[in-house]
């Protein structure tokens, strides 16, 4: 842990079209090389495509999306006496959602074929949905978190 002064955590400005504070952090998630206008043209292009499809709020679809795919647990590794054990610890709640965005952006992306913001909202349909692979991940993590509970007294 650093010695130096509490890191200070500023402030992300809210979406200018949504007034959505997850979306703003999503569209800086997704932004590659400061490029923010073209990030944000996938982001509100992929909410357009989202409810053309669903023909429901895709901001509600949004946030279902990042709800899906937010863990609750995790596995770190500790070391004990010349042992590494996976100690399952819980998430805390700004990571969780960082991990989710993460998610989704990465599968998005894995995705075959079309234009980035089709993809992205075909992910992010499948996560409110329950399906997908950044719920496949989150699932993926709490199984090993569930396989690995009997290290859980080595929790620090």
């Amino acid at each position: 842990m650093s010695r130096r002064a509490k890191l200070i955590k500023r402030e992300t400005p809210y979406d200018p079209k949504y007034k959505n504070l997850v979306m703003a952090k999503f569209i800086n998630k997704i932004m590659v090389d400061g490029k923010k206008s073209t990030a944000r043209t996938i982001v509100y292009n992929t909410m357009d495509l989202i409810a053309e499809k669903t023909k429901s709020e895709p901001v509600e679809v949004f946030d279902q999306a990042i709800k899906n795919a937010t863990p609750l647990l995790q596995v770190k590794s500790r070391r004990v006496g010349g042992a590494t054990y996976q100690v399952p610890v819980e998430v805390r709640p700004d990571r969780g959602m960082a991990l989710a965005m993460r998610w989704l952006i990465d599968s998005s992306r894995s995705r075959s074929g079309r234009s980035m913001a089709e993809k992205l909202a075909s992910e992010m349909i499948d996560a409110s949905q329950g399906q997908g692979a950044a719920v496949k991940k989150r699932q993926d993590t709490h199984k090993m978190a569930e396989a690995n509970k009997a290290f859980a007294h080595y929790r620090w």
